[in-house]
């Protein structure tokens, strides 16, 4: 996996083997960015094994002259508009672990280790989501954490996934068959699940 050619997304700040935090700033936010969102962290220093996640919350921060703007009652709009457009405002994405890829290929579970601070955070390439979920064994990981909004979670990786297959309605009745597997046990929160990737 080449790092190098995709997206940043950001730097970890916080990390465990159930997800990590990274920064980033408001002006390079993109795509790639999104809830639901593959993102992949490294976890070795040779940069050969990294840890795959879902973009599950990203949070604007505020500073102190944000909280006076916003408290302001006549502020001009060229000021706001500046400070829209021109500060770099700190940006927090929080990731869920889904699995990790190392020299066998993907695999669909928790990494051996977390990603270090400071690591890069790239977007997952096309290809390379295409083949993580090809089993939808991630899924079992989202659904079972209780941290995260994980049936909107699951929806949306299944809706950004689904965009990359040509035959998007096969792609979304299998994984609407798998999700019935999953949820064979709590028929009220499947039926939830299945409303959010209905087409």
């Amino acid at each position: 996996m080449n790092a190098n050619t995709e997206a940043l997304v950001g730097r970890v700040l916080r990390a465990s083997t159930r997800g990590f935090d990274c920064g980033a700033h408001s002006r390079s936010i993109g795509d790639h960015h999104n809830f639901g969102a593959f993102v992949k962290a490294p976890i070795t220093n040779d940069s050969n094994t990294y840890a795959v996640g879902l973009i599950y919350k990203v949070e604007i921060k505020d500073d102190q002259l944000i909280s006076e703007l916003v408290m302001g009652e006549l502020v001009p709009d060229n000021i706001l508009r500046d400070q829209r457009d021109n500060r770099m405002i700190p940006v927090e994405i929080k990731v869920l672990n889904v699995g990790y890829y190392d020299r066998y290929g993907f695999v669909p579970s928790l990494p051996p280790r977390p990603p270090m601070s400071l690591a890069d955070v790239w977007e997952c390439t096309p290809a390379e989501v295409d083949s993580f979920t090809h089993s939808l064994d991630f899924m079992r990981l989202v659904l079972g954490a209780a941290e995260v909004p994980s049936d909107d979670l699951i929806a949306a990786a299944l809706w950004y996934t689904a965009s990359l297959h040509e035959d998007r309605v096969a792609f979304m009745t299998r994984a609407g068959r798998r999700l019935a597997r999953e949820l064979s046990h709590d028929l009220k929160r499947l039926a939830h699940v299945l409303s959010l990737i209905r087409p």
